[in-house]
């Protein structure tokens, strides 16, 4: 899968890319995460892609131009779908990680400033998310959590797909308690029903903890 990342910073991305699950990803050629500086687009002599709002607000707002060509630049290689980081988007949850999963080839535009020209918005974005109710300073963080999510969903790229399948939000629960050696740590033990050897009572006892944890946590993922 090509990810296609329009940014005035692409240095931020260096320790991302190079590290953990992704760059094993992209060493595999599982995905590609191609970075573009839509700054070398702008017709400014001074490479300029901002400017004052209209209506005298305050702020600072991108330029239509550089952003509108090199979103062309890239769908000249082919169709893919635009995906613009503002708070005022929809919130990015797991199902989204998986919809765009599926795709090829996606395109992601990282904001700065108070804002970009709403017009790039109508011609050019054909979704809009957000990380969560709060304000960031550009798309960036963004841009690498929606990588980060969708690429462990991708087949090769986590050692067992099944962990990803049985993450937090992949059903409408969230995750269960995890244990791992020792069996005994500062006086606490693992539950006796993971030592077992009983698979039935091992998956009921995850059921059951899952759906206690979302029941205390987070009631708004489970059905009425």
């Amino acid at each position: 899968m090509t990810f296609d990342v329009l940014s005035l910073f692409p240095d931020t991305f260096s320790g991302f890319l190079d590290s953990s699950i992704i760059a094993r990803a992209i060493r595999s050629e599982t995905v590609q995460v191609r970075l573009t500086d839509f700054r070398s687009f702008s017709k400014d002599k001074h490479h300029k892609v901002d400017d004052y709002p209209y209506g005298g607000f305050p702020g600072m707002v991108i330029q239509a131009q550089p952003v509108y060509d090199a979103i062309s630049s890239l769908l000249e290689e082919g169709s893919a779908p635009v995906i613009y980081f503002t708070p005022q988007g929809r919130k990015l949850n797991q199902q989204v990680l998986q919809h765009y999963s599926k795709y090829q080839r996606v395109i992601l535009l990282c904001g700065h400033y108070k804002e970009i020209d709403q017009r790039v918005r109508d011609l050019c974005v054909s979704d809009e998310l957000s990380l969560g109710d709060y304000v960031l300073s550009g798309g960036e963080l963004a841009a690498m959590a929606f990588i980060d999510g969708v690429s462990r969903l991708l087949p090769g790229v986590l050692g067992d797909i099944e962990s990803a399948n049985s993450d937090s939000f992949s059903t409408p629960l969230l995750g269960f308690p995890c244990y791992t050696r020792p069996e005994v740590f500062m006086g606490l033990s693992v539950p006796d029903v993971l030592r077992n050897g009983n698979h039935k009572a091992i998956t009921q006892w995850a059921l059951d903890e899952a759906t206690a944890l979302t029941k205390a946590r987070r009631p708004d993922l489970l059905s009425d």
